[in-house]
């Protein structure tokens, strides 16, 4: 099921899986991040991982983005929540279909990652992130996926198969990715090495370096 969300008083919004897989998720980030420089998360939603991996990983700076102002606005209200005005950039409007991306992000870019986005976007939006990090990204620098895939056209479980059905039956455009769709698409665009971890939930972390 996607998640639901839970509003504050404020214009925070609350996701619950975040709190559940935010953990595993970081053990994977900081096993491929940088040391320093900038990640631009994509589809930031809540932006409940933002503020987490910024505090987290304070030698970097987080840059939350998505398309959805109402997203842009919770992301901000947790940026204060926490107070991290001065350590963490102001989210920027993005969408990733819209190419180029906004020219703010430039040359500072040095990892890009996306959390439990592609199965619920239509297949081009995946094309667009792929295609964009390539051009943003130096070399050595990862693009980042997190969530369901499939393995050889298989799901992983019967919980998956089931996510996924539900998924097409809201959007037609929307469901669970091949892994090795993914990593053919990242390679067709000069991407050379990918890593992937196991995730609970049956969940991936896939990595693709340059």
């Amino acid at each position: 099921m996607v998640d639901s969300f839970l509003p504050f008083a404020d214009a925070r919004l609350f996701f619950p899986a975040t709190r559940r897989n935010r953990e595993p998720i970081a053990a994977a980030l900081l096993e491929w991040l940088p040391n320093q420089g900038v990640v631009l998360e994509v589809a930031s939603g809540s932006g409940e991982h933002a503020v987490f991996f910024q505090q987290r990983f304070p030698n970097l700076l987080w840059q939350a983005s998505d398309p959805d102002p109402r997203h842009l606005a919770s992301v901000q209200a947790w940026r204060l929540h926490y107070d991290l005005v001065e350590q963490m950039p102001e989210p920027v409007s993005l969408d990733v279909r819209v190419q180029p991306w906004p020219t703010q992000l430039g040359s500072s870019v040095s990892a890009i990652v996306a959390i439990n986005l592609i199965h619920i976007a239509p297949w081009p939006c995946c094309v667009a992130l792929v295609a964009e990090a390539a051009r943003l990204l130096p070399p050595h620098g990862p693009l980042i996926f997190y969530g369901p895939f499939r393995r050889g056209g298989e799901h992983c479980s019967d919980r998956n198969l089931a996510f996924d059905q539900s998924l097409r039956s809201r959007c037609a455009e929307w469901g669970v990715r091949d892994l090795e769709a993914v990593e053919a698409l990242a390679r067709d665009v000069g991407f050379t090495s990918m890593q992937f971890r196991e995730m609970p939930a049956n969940n991936l972390a896939l990595a693709c370096f340059r």
